[in-house]
């Protein structure tokens, strides 16, 4: 986290104009108690019809239902920008400390390359359909 005075960096992730703050947001247990009341209540919302509770019931579970799966999204959401933040701020790492060097690597070793921006060489032969793509 960047403070007031510091100038942020361009690895940090913002959120409504500030750097994102894990500290501000919803954590993993309130993630998984999302997530187990969300069950519960996709199991019971069809049960509830098919046990013939009054439709003003089977109605409030089913609002209740779209209200937690919205939330839990954000929720996810937020989380998975937490970890994006934190693989950013760490920076390119080998995977299970492998031996040989990514790809991401042999790119910042080898540099810009010559021909990235280069268009398609404009003299070589295009075949005509009536040849058989055979050039002489």
């Amino acid at each position: 986290m960047t403070s007031p005075e510091q100038p942020p960096s361009p690895l940090d992730v913002q959120y409504k104009g500030a750097p994102l703050d894990p500290g501000k947001g919803p954590g993993l247990g309130c993630f998984w108690s999302q997530v187990v009341v969300l069950t519960i209540l996709l199991v019971l919302t069809p049960l509830s019809v098919a046990w013939n509770w009054p439709a003003l019931a089977s109605g409030a579970l089913l609002i209740t239902v779209l209200v937690l799966l919205l939330l839990t999204g954000q929720t996810v959401i937020f989380l998975l920008r937490l970890v994006a933040a934190d693989r950013r701020a760490a920076g390119r790492r080998r995977p299970l400390d492998s031996a040989t060097p990514t790809v991401g690597e042999l790119e910042d070793q080898a540099g810009p390359s010559s021909d990235a921006g280069q268009p398609p060489d404009a003299e070589a032969p295009v075949p005509s359909p009536g040849d058989g793509g055979v050039r002489e």
